[in-house]
């Protein structure tokens, strides 16, 4: 299983990251200060770092440079804050691999490290997944039921996709908001449910099973 290291301050973030991380198959470590990320950084046990930018103590600026000045070649993921051209620039420039803004879709998260780790977990992140005669065209954005094109909305499409990444699994409410809505929307909404109910509609009630108490899953 990849080892990813988890860099970032902020405990809802970390907590975020790590649910979902542990949902696609990815064991997590977190680090909530730059001292201790640099020395778990160092020691090769990990496949990827998110690095947050603003950690205490040492930066996640001076992490990065330490670990390149000291050969240090695993992959890293810089998060920063919203619109932060300076500091997307400076880890770029720094040795980062790629950046994700605060606050951020876990999707996007999480294809960016399959990218980035380049595992077998790309077969996920491929253009197309099928489940039965279901059928999601990632690139092209279209999905059909058999021979017929069902016509969803970009929320619906993002719903479905997640849903074919984990069919067979079972995923609750706040791992779906995670994944389809961010990290800042509210966990108490019944957002996910309304959607279940469309996606339903367009692809057959019966492919979306009711877990109760636990979430959804496709099947």
């Amino acid at each position: 299983m990849r080892h990813i290291l988890i860099a970032e301050d902020d405990p809802h973030i970390t907590s975020f990251v790590a649910r979902g991380l542990r949902t696609a198959g990815y064991d997590t470590t977190a680090a909530a200060d730059g001292e201790t990320a640099l020395i778990l950084a160092r020691s090769g046990s990990f496949d990827l770092v998110l690095l947050d930018i603003g950690l205490p103590g040492i930066d996640g600026f001076t992490v990065l440079s330490q670990l390149r000045g000291e050969g240090v070649t695993v992959p890293v993921i810089v998060l920063t804050a919203r619109d932060s051209v300076i500091d997307t620039v400076r880890g770029l420039e720094g040795g980062a691999n790629d950046y994700v803004t605060k606050p951020f879709q876990f999707a996007e998260l999480l294809a960016r490290v399959r990218i980035r780790i380049g595992d077998g977990d790309q077969r996920q992140a491929g253009p197309v997944l099928s489940h039965g005669d279901l059928t999601l065209d990632v690139r092209a954005r279209r999905v059909t039921v058999g021979e017929e094109a069902a016509d969803l909305t970009a929320r619906e499409f993002d719903l479905l996709e997640v849903l074919l990444q984990h069919a067979g699994q079972v995923l609750s409410r706040d791992q779906l908001i995670g994944h389809v809505w961010g990290m800042d929307f509210d966990p108490a909404s019944n957002v996910v449910d309304v959607y279940v109910r469309a996606l339903r509609a367009k692809i057959g009630p019966e492919r979306i099973e009711t877990v109760r108490g636990a979430g959804y899953r496709l099947r």
